[in-house]
């Protein structure tokens, strides 16, 4: 990879590419759950998205975008340590999310005349909305199953597949009848798990009290402002103390660095937005059911004994890692490799593989600290979240989708601007050419 000082290219230089395949995504997100086609939405719009970008001209890419792509490259090794078809599905699938992602960052960043601030915070709000009513089934609906059309026409070697299975078949919450613990059902649609809902709930908080801050006064407003403490009953349903923790982290980080900025309207925003938080648990018993599910639960055991065991797993092939989860030698807790975006990497692709993957979110999180502006500010404290419930949560696909477009919007800012390297792309594969000096 090399580097070169070439003329100037303008943002105006390159055709503008269009919103509606973005748009149509993350609006469209409960036709493409009803359709079964949810989980293969990403990749499918990142196909369409990737011919947009090639039209368009030159796509550039931030300074050290190559540690991603070289995780990217990496990821792909690991395939030679797979053992049976059902991970290789697994391994499929995974590696098409990571490209989707990577084509969604691209896209949002070189979006910058039709994607710009406001509509993308639109956006994740009505996607925020999305998620927030999905956890009302969860609530209302909570043994649903539904059969998607896809499920009807999948063969039955996929069907028997357990990740393709639970894609196709789809569930309002995530409730075992038989569990010993007796938890009751707790929401996790439009996503496959509880820890899902709770990882995108807490990613786009943020951007959606933002969103309401911009629009303040209009009618939209007072539309959306019943929402905010309202989407606190489903998110409290989910018991999930890692998103209470990732909401806690933003609250604090961005309440501090606008009060430093003297703009104390932000900290008594969140302020406000806490004790709505607070009066819903008030009037609720999900205080008590999480308090219930730390003490009478061994979930904290269990993930120390998953992470114990992904740490003692990977020194079997530390550079390349075992390609896939593995069953554990405990039958009663999940597969070693699992539990945390940060040791489904580190146990599938090495331990190269999450020093690059890591470090890549790490590098836009202290890049876009030099942002003064809104937009900049809060997708900076999202990449903090981020980099925090890495540890805890599994990203696929959703959370990876809003952390990249976080990303995507904390590199492309405008004022002020610091130096960018850009990488000129005659393709999306085809990282070769930069150009120095930039101003954004």
């Amino acid at each position: 990879m090399t580097t070169s000082a070439t003329p100037e290219v303008s943002p105006s230089a390159r055709a503008a590419v269009p919103a509606w395949p973005l748009g149509a995504l993350l609006a469209g997100y409960p036709v493409w759950w009803a359709l079964g086609v949810v989980d293969f939405a990403w990749i499918i719009f990142a196909a369409l998205q990737v011919l947009f970008l090639v039209q368009g001209g030159a796509v550039r890419a931030p300074r050290w975008f190559g540690l991603w792509l070289a995780f990217l490259v990496w990821m792909t090794l690991s395939v030679t340590q797979l053992d049976t078809f059902s991970r290789l599905i697994g391994f499929g699938y995974r590696h098409l999310i990571y490209l989707s992602a990577t084509v969604v960052f691209l896209y949002i960043y070189n979006g910058r005349q039709r994607l710009h601030d406001r509509f993308m915070l639109g956006l994740i709000t009505v996607y925020w909305l999305i998620t927030v009513a999905g956890g009302f089934l969860g609530m209302l609906l909570p043994t649903t199953v539904v059969r998607t059309p896809l499920a009807r026409v999948l063969p039955g070697f996929l069907l028997n597949n357990e990740l393709v299975n639970h894609m196709v078949v789809r569930r309002f919450a995530q409730y075992d009848p038989n569990s010993f613990f007796g938890v009751d059902p707790r929401p996790s649609a439009p996503f496959l798990y509880t820890n899902n809902w709770g990882n995108a709930y807490s990613l786009m908080l943020p951007f959606v009290i933002l969103y309401l801050l911009h629009v303040r006064g209009r009618r939209r407003f007072w539309l959306l402002l019943p929402v905010l403490p309202l989407s606190f009953i489903p998110a409290a349903a989910t018991l999930n103390r890692g998103m209470f923790l990732g909401l806690a982290i933003a609250a604090v980080y961005l309440g501090v660095r606008y009060l430093l900025r003297g703009r104390p309207i932000v900290l008594i925003s969140l302020t406000l937005a806490s004790l709505l938080g607070l009066s819903a648990f008030a009037v609720s018993s999900f205080d008590e059911e999480i308090s219930s599910r730390v003490q009478e639960t061994s979930t904290t055991e269990d993930r120390a004994e998953i992470y114990i065991q992904t740490l003692r797993s990977v020194q079997e092939n530390p550079i390349l890692g075992l390609g896939a989860p593995r069953p554990s030698t405990n039958p009663n807790i999940p597969p070693v490799g699992t539990h945390g975006q940060f040791w489904i990497v580190i146990h599938s692709h090495g331990l190269p593989a999450v020093t690059f993957f890591v470090g890549w979110f790490a590098f836009v999180f202290f890049s876009s600290l030099r942002r003064r502006d809104d937009v900049g500010t809060v997708a900076n404290a999202v990449l903090l979240v981020a980099l925090a419930e890495f540890f805890y949560y599994g990203f696929l696909p959703v959370g990876l989708m809003l952390t990249m477009i976080s990303s995507a919007l904390a590199l492309r800012g405008v004022s002020p601007a610091p130096p960018q390297v850009e990488r000129r792309l005659s393709r999306v594969t085809d990282v070769t050419e930069t150009t120095a000096g930039r101003r954004y």
